[in-house]
């Protein structure tokens, strides 16, 4: 422990600029101070400050020995808050900004179940399917579907891979017939996703071609996904939809999935979170919970 002390002293007296000013940080004496320095470099072995009547300078051994302790005190300081970290009560607000879908259907029920688990816990839920930037806007927490930019601010941890299938109501493909190959998709109506003037073209990955693009034949566009599993439960025409939005209607017999033996798109759903030596226990047990709860509904 006393060279422990000895060695926040040095660091104390680098960073205040000199022995006074480290002494009064410190509520000790400059004689103190001094008394502490000269035992450290007395078992070092060497000289760690160039010392004149007006003020100290670091040595090369001091400025060596400088950035070493630096380390060595962050990474103290990391251990115990991590030990803090795990004596405390989960509590205090959690805001966590997510898709709107994919959040009002998967995200969201599995945090509030939290709250019965955990009463010192808030939740800020935020459904936009815009990028925020967790930083400037305050949140915790952001889900995040598909590939993730590089950002070395961040921190991320994959929650569950999600599943594209083709689904259509049984009216519909008694009217029209079910799709047995790729091919066939061609001569089938589609209700397809699409923005202003872009559009979500359908891909599967293939032996022969790392991807197939298959267009059906579509008089309706959209780009609410809620809006598209409705229609095709009406009888609309055929869909390209997550499995997870479509779990509970195909369980019901209000949708079938179709070309089942093909191949599907996976992509992967992110938990991502602010760069940080200690990640606070809310947001560490709300991505616990989504890895452990969240893929049984992406069948």
């Amino acid at each position: 422990m006393e060279k422990l002390g000895g060695i926040s002293v040095f660091v104390e007296v680098v960073e205040a600029g000199g022995f006074s000013a480290a002494a009064s940080g410190l509520n000790l004496t400059r004689s103190a101070v001094g008394k502490t320095i000269a035992r450290l470099e007395e078992r070092l072995g060497v000289r760690l400050f160039h010392r004149t009547t007006r003020a100290q300078s670091l040595t090369d051994e001091g400025q060596f020995f400088y950035e070493r302790c630096l380390k060595a005190l962050e990474e103290i300081r990391i251990g115990e808050a991590l030990l803090e970290a795990g004596k405390r009560t989960v509590r205090g607000k959690l805001r966590v900004s997510m898709p709107v879908i994919f959040g009002r259907q998967c995200i969201a029920p599995i945090l509030v179940s939290l709250l019965d688990e955990h009463p010192e816990l808030e939740l800020d839920l935020s459904f936009n399917d815009r990028i925020v930037d967790l930083l400037d806007d305050g949140y915790d927490l952001a889900i995040r579907n598909g590939p993730l930019k590089d950002d070395e601010n961040m921190m991320a941890r994959l929650i569950a891979h999600q599943r594209l299938t083709v689904c259509a109501s049984p009216s519909y493909l008694e009217k029209h017939g079910t799709p047995k190959t790729l091919d066939d998709l061609a001569r089938h109506t589609g209700i397809i996703y699409g923005k202003q003037d872009s559009h979500r073209t359908w891909v599967f990955p293939t032996d022969d071609d790392p991807w197939r693009r298959v267009q059906p034949q579509s008089r309706l566009r959209m780009d609410d996904l809620a809006t598209i599993c409705d229609l095709a439960v009406e009888g609309a025409g055929l869909v390209w939809l997550p499995c997870w939005m479509v779990r509970e209607h195909v369980a019901a017999g209000r949708l079938v999935r179709v070309l089942t033996d093909v191949r599907p798109v996976v992509f992967q759903s992110h938990a991502v979170w602010p760069r940080s030596p200690v990640m606070l226990p809310k947001v560490r047990l709300a991505i616990d919970t989504l890895v452990e709860r969240l893929p049984r509904l992406m069948e």
